[in-house]
């Protein structure tokens, strides 16, 4: 059998991420900091998923599901900005992102059955069932790297890829977590 990671590696090549690399679970430091910052709401999310704080569980909660795994990919999404306030591509690059992430989640699940995916909110119900009900697809959700208690640029030092692509760049980050 196909080494899962070299295979999730080409999966995320045909999805077009602008950047791949290797991931380390060993490597992931959760921080009350990151957590800190999705609680200030900037998103609108807090408190409204089950892939966001609180949601997601504690940071102990969050450390069990992560640590269950070994090793993973990092994937990354980067644009060139026409100027430092170029929101139309940074909301074009997310847009993008988000699309290249759903079609790896897809390819993902018919691969590496659980399989973690970390990348932004959530987007498998136009509602989420949360606090009221149990999250409808539990095996297809995808938490936020912050949420879980991630600082990114930590997360890609940590793992020997860059963050920052340059001036006039704005790049997204993903991830998934394997055996």
């Amino acid at each position: 059998m196909a080494d899962i990671v070299a295979e999730m590696w080409k999966i995320a090549e045909e999805c077009g991420f602008s950047h791949i690399g290797n991931l380390q679970v060993d490597t992931i430091k959760l921080r009350v900091e990151a957590r800190d910052g999705c609680a200030v709401n900037k998103c609108g999310r807090f408190g409204t998923s089950w892939s966001c704080p609180p949601g997601c569980g504690t940071l102990e909660e969050c450390e069990a599901k992560i640590r269950a795994y070994k090793r993973g990919l990092l994937l990354q999404s980067t644009g060139e900005l026409e100027d430092p306030m170029d929101s139309e591509t940074m909301m074009g690059t997310a847009f993008e992102h988000g699309k290249r992430f759903d079609e790896f989640r897809k390819k993902v699940h018919e691969k590496a059955k659980g399989a973690f995916l970390i990348d932004g909110v959530c987007h498998q119900c136009e509602k989420c069932t949360y606090p009221g009900e149990p999250c409808r697809f539990p095996d297809k959700t995808s938490y936020s790297l912050e949420g879980l208690g991630m600082i990114v640029s930590e997360l890609c030092k940590d793992n020997n890829m860059l963050y920052y692509y340059g001036p006039n760049t704005i790049t997204y980050t993903g991830a998934v977590l394997l055996d």
